[in-house]
């Protein structure tokens, strides 16, 4: 093993225990996986574990890199089931549970990232934000730079902010209706646009394709051993 790997989870293991000592008193759960640190949060601790984050002299996560949101509908589920489609003919592709666990409690997570300029590490943090109304306390306030990511995770995801100063919609429409990001919504959206001659203006229709969900070819084991590689699923 190099002594750059030695020294670099030797740093991970001194900020994995100062975080613990640190805090101890907020209840956050710390994971360490392929050589990064995740802190999960409760969120009503959200801006204490902030604070002391980005003030503690043995911290001193003075910079925000990113807050993303995340929509945990479905997870690990595949969409794609190609070793069963290519007996069946069809996966989860075609039959699609509509049955998504929308009102679970850790359905959208808000992730955080941080950057400690002075130490220069990096730390992960993760916030359950709830299912039905997700909501979790504004950093824009601690870190400056969250405002338009926290405004980006409310247009895409719908998750709140509060507390934060101007939480509308960033990078959608503005009669957009819905979040596009969120596992729920319909991948041909709500509504079509186009400009309308007579108008002299863009209009909104109802899309006018129809919903449909594509199956992947099956290529059955090697051509050469006299499977046709241009069967298609089902055709077994």
């Amino acid at each position: 093993m190099s002594t750059e790997h030695l020294t670099r989870n030797a740093r991970l293991d001194a900020l994995a225990a100062t975080l613990r000592e640190q805090l101890a008193e907020y209840g956050c759960e710390l994971l360490e996986q392929f050589g990064e640190l995740t802190l999960v949060v409760p969120s009503e601790r959200l801006l204490d574990v902030c604070l002391t984050l980005r003030d503690h002299e043995a911290l001193r996560f003075e910079q925000l890199i990113d807050v993303c949101g995340v929509d945990y509908a479905a997870y690990g589920e595949s969409e794609w089931e190609t070793e069963t489609a290519s007996f069946t003919g069809f996966g989860r592709g075609v039959d699609r549970d509509p049955e998504l666990e929308l009102d679970d409690p850790k359905r959208f997570v808000v992730a955080y990232h941080l950057l400690s300029l002075a130490y220069n590490r990096r730390l992960r943090l993760r916030v359950h934000a709830g299912g039905a109304q997700p909501m979790v306390d504004s950093v824009v306030d601690l870190w400056p730079a969250a405002n338009w990511f926290e405004r980006e995770a409310f247009d895409l995801y719908g998750i709140l902010f509060r507390g934060h100063p101007d939480l509308r919609r960033i990078l959608t429409d503005y009669g957009f209706v819905g979040h596009p990001f969120r596992k729920d919504f319909p991948l041909i959206g709500q509504v079509e646009m186009r400009y309308d001659p007579e108008q002299a203006r863009v209009v909104y229709e109802p899309v006018s394709i129809e919903p449909r969900v594509l199956v992947p070819r099956v290529i059955r084991g090697d051509a050469s051993a006299g499977s046709d590689p241009s069967q298609e699923p089902g055709d077994a």
